[in-house]
């Protein structure tokens, strides 16, 4: 059968390139096979794979973080369980299969984002095939353990079928993705990685752009005694967010001396913001007013509702004055506002025709080293260079500073651009958008752009190819996290037709 189908691929190859615009034969029964064997198999590794806390750790090293040597002893044993080898070298773990002078590799990351499990019906690090059927459901299963599991399978489909390779296929597993990149560039300047490598921690049908990552750090110093204003109300606290990645899904102001027409009035505005539920407590003259949005992974800030940004705009009916919270509200509804792409920020707005605009969004507000500090995440595309952005941004805080008079005067502003990436030239790109176009029937798939930045840009010729779908809501860095089983079952065989297809 192995035999019939190769000699069938060899004659396809030989007729026009229309003919080509499906995957091979072969590598079409390769993914089948990997469906029809491993459905449970690699629902049951993923569970493995989350069950895992790989948050960093600022307390503890890398080197000896229990949870961290516990997640690469298991992909160890999977591999060895597989049949494939195995490498550990440090915080990148190399699991290949075949021999050949030329490689392809899969990069992935097993590491995972922070988490609060109130906001979860069990365990994040438990896989929860239950609450929400047809769903898993789990810290990582979308970014990135679902990818490293379905990359797991579709080596080992390629493995049972014999496949002819003349390529080796490496997958990668870098353990610090999400905290810091310095160990995994250091590590690129002593290993030679593969010539063509695929991504698997993004979006469908390929990702051939990311912007930049970039951040805005505000900080208003502590320690000015409030003054009330003729009303007597007085914001002494504001805050928000959890991590820096992450649209925030909670924030949270206390008014001292709110009479009962303010309460209203902030009711009133907070009423008419969608997908928003407010929570408001009083204690005499002391009101606590609790917002609440949907987290989202901060490259796509769309797919949330920023509760700092919304409670700001709730507030903006008063004019505050007197403390750092009050400074920070009027910030945030002068500069930002409840939009997405910086539109009020002076003149920094810019937009490409084909990674789209660049994206604001603040992200975390807490007191910290003495000032009220809020992040602002940014999402940059080409076509405007950092110092003049930079400059932009600072000419507006400035003339921000200055109508607010002396209340604000020793407000900072320290910027961070990182610099978006474009690839150009990537030989396996017809290959990953013709695979996608067959098993999803979406004709004339095109490469597309993000917000996030994947590790595809520290390696050659580095594609992104899913797991998300176009369209959908990227539930990666969200308290909600999941990959259907639908989706891991289209992804496990895509994967396999790809490496079939780009190794053989």
């Amino acid at each position: 059968m192995l035999k019939k189908a190769v000699l069938l691929s060899m004659l396809l190859s030989a007729l026009s390139p229309d003919a080509l615009a499906a995957p091979s034969p072969l590598a079409v029964a390769t993914a089948e096979h990997a469906r029809n064997a491993y459905a449970g198999k690699v629902v049951d590794t993923l569970a493995g794979l989350v069950a895992f806390n790989t948050v960093a750790d600022p307390q503890v090293p890398f080197e000896r973080n229990p949870a961290h040597l516990g997640f690469k002893a298991y992909l160890k044993k999977e591999a060895h369980r597989l049949g494939f080898d195995y490498r550990d070298d440090g915080y990148v773990v190399v699991i290949g299969h075949g021999r050949g002078r030329e490689r392809v590799g899969v990069i992935t990351h097993g590491d995972v984002q922070p988490v609060d499990p109130a906001k979860w019906r069990q365990s994040p690090f438990r896989l929860d095939r239950t609450s929400e059927p047809g769903l898993l459901l789990g810290r990582g299963t979308e970014d990135d353990k679902g990818p490293i599991a379905t990359a797991l399978y579709a080596m080992k489909a390629i493995k049972d079928r014999k496949v002819p390779l003349r390529k080796r296929i490496e997958l990668y597993v870098y353990m610090a993705e999400e905290s810091d990149w310095a160990p995994l560039e250091a590590y690129l300047k002593t290993h030679t990685p593969p010539q063509v490598n695929i991504t698997l921690d993004a979006e469908y049908p390929a990702v051939t752009a990311e912007k930049g990552w970039g951040l805005l750090s505000v900080a208003v110093p502590l320690g000015t005694a409030p003054s009330a204003p003729p009303d007597g109300a007085v914001l002494t606290s504001f805050a928000g967010g959890f991590f820096d990645s992450q649209i925030p899904e909670d924030a949270s102001a206390v008014i001292d001396g709110a009479s009962v027409e303010l309460e209203q009035a902030i009711r009133t505005r907070a009423a008419a913001q969608p997908g928003m539920r407010y929570t408001f407590q009083r204690s005499g003259q002391r009101l606590t007013v609790e917002a609440q949005g949907v987290s989202a992974h901060s490259s796509k800030p769309e797919d949330g509702v920023n509760a700092i940004a919304m409670l700001a705009d709730a507030l903006a009916g008063q004019t505050w004055r007197g403390t750092p919270a009050a400074a920070m509200v009027h910030f945030l509804n002068d500069l930002v506002g409840t939009g997405l792409y910086g539109e009020k920020f002076g003149e920094a707005a810019y937009r490409d025709e084909f990674m789209g605009p660049m994206t604001v969004a603040p992200v975390v507000l807490k007191e910290a080293e003495g000032a009220l500090r809020l992040n602002i995440n940014l999402r940059r595309p080409r076509g405007k260079p950092a110092p003049l952005l930079e400059g932009q941004f600072k000419a507006a805080f400035d003339a921000w500073k200055a109508r607010q008079g002396n209340v604000v005067a020793g407000a900072t502003l320290v910027t961070q651009l990182g610099e978006p990436w474009v690839q150009n030239d990537a030989p396996q790109l017809p290959v990953l958008l013709d695979v996608f176009s067959h098993y999803t029937g979406i004709a004339d798939a095109k490469p597309v752009s993000i917000g996030g930045g994947t590790n595809s840009r520290l390696f050659p010729n580095a594609v992104s190819f899913g797991p998300s779908m176009p369209g959908a809501v990227y539930t990666g860095h969200s308290e909600h996290e999941f990959i259907s089983e639908k989706q891991l079952l289209l992804n496990l065989r895509m994967y396999t037709a790809v490496l079939v297809e780009l190794a053989r």
